[in-house]
């Protein structure tokens, strides 16, 4: 536990605390400085905000750098913490004025939660059910002024009417590799490290376009100096820390090697279906579309079809042997 404690304080040590700090995703900041701008000038609340995008891009960062810009206190949830109209019911009155409610996984929310919602979102109103049957009484109360942020890495699933009921939505992208380099600078700043410019490259370069993974990466790095007593984080160490993670020049991790050496080792290079992938890899699909697919798709090593999916010649030539990319 105190270990876990020891990371997740880390995890809040190098999250940026303004837009000025936080690098990349351009049009998003621009976007919000407006927002934020125009509802402070005004003496409101900004409008409900949603992002979406993969895992580890910043969502959650965003949130907490609109409640610091605002001025206003973040308390946080998640989508399958609100199972009962109730739970969402007890957090939106206890809401203090301009107060930030940030709801992670958003689209996990319970249906019957969201018909709650949606007048709150709307209308700042909440309306509660007393009883059951005949004898049943609805309530409504006033809500102050408040925002709600939601993050979901699946906008698909996402309600028609819960998604409209948002002022601003933005999508987060992958990060280019230099956005990337200059997160891993701050970050090595942050902890204390003492890096080349080469190995920040070689860092980006294995970061999968993530700020998460790049800071996990930089982590174990420091990890590997501390016990090895190198006083320089150079090229060379990160190789060496990247080998002992089974990561190898590009970011792929044993399991996207898996995947793609199962596809064409098994099924001739594709096309193969998500549910025959899942069982022979012995993943659950979810995890297969959801973890491994994305980045994948992005290096383009993988495609989707209407027959399933096929294994593109890049991802052969990156696999074959003498590559530094395969790792036995």
């Amino acid at each position: 536990m105190a270990a876990n404690n020891g990371e997740n304080n880390l995890e809040e040590l190098l999250r940026p605390g303004n837009l000025g700090e936080y690098v990349g995703q351009e049009q998003v900041k621009a976007n919000l400085k407006l927002m934020m701008g125009a509802a402070k000038e005004r003496h409101e609340s900004s409008d409900h905000i949603l992002f979406y995008g993969q895992a580890g891009l910043g969502k959650t960062t965003l949130a907490y750098i609109i409640g610091k810009e605002m001025e206003a206190n973040v308390r946080s949830t998640s989508g399958p913490a609100l199972e009962k109209p109730g739970d969402i019911a007890a957090i939106l009155s206890n809401l203090e004025p301009n107060e930030i409610l940030f709801i992670d996984e958003i689209h996990r929310i319970n249906r019957l939660v969201e018909e709650i919602f949606y007048p709150a979102l709307e209308s700042r109103r909440l309306h509660l059910v007393i009883g059951k049957g005949p004898s049943a009484k609805t309530f409504s109360l006033d809500l102050p002024p408040f925002t709600v942020v939601g993050a979901t890495t699946k906008i698909n699933l996402l309600s028609a009417p819960l998604r409209s009921r948002f002022g601003a939505t933005f999508k987060l992208d992958y990060y280019r590799n230099e956005d990337i380099e200059k997160i891993i600078r701050r970050s090595a700043k942050i902890l204390k490290i003492s890096i080349s410019d080469a190995a920040v490259r070689k860092l980006a370069e294995a970061s999968r376009f993530t700020p998460r993974t790049a800071n996990r990466l930089l982590k174990r790095v420091r990890d590997y100096a501390q016990v090895n007593k190198i006083g320089e984080v150079d090229e060379k160490t990160v190789a060496e820390t990247l080998a002992l993670m089974q990561i190898d020049s590009i970011g792929l991790e044993e399991s996207d090697r898996e995947l793609l050496r199962t596809i064409i080792e098994k099924f001739g290079g594709g096309p193969v279906g998500l549910k025959t992938l899942a069982a022979a890899l012995n993943e659950e699909m979810e995890t297969i579309e959801e973890v491994y697919e994305p980045f994948l798709m992005k290096i383009g090593f993988l495609r989707r079809t209407s027959s399933g999916r096929t294994v593109t010649d890049l991802a052969h030539q990156h696999l074959s042997p003498g590559k530094d990319g395969r790792l036995v």
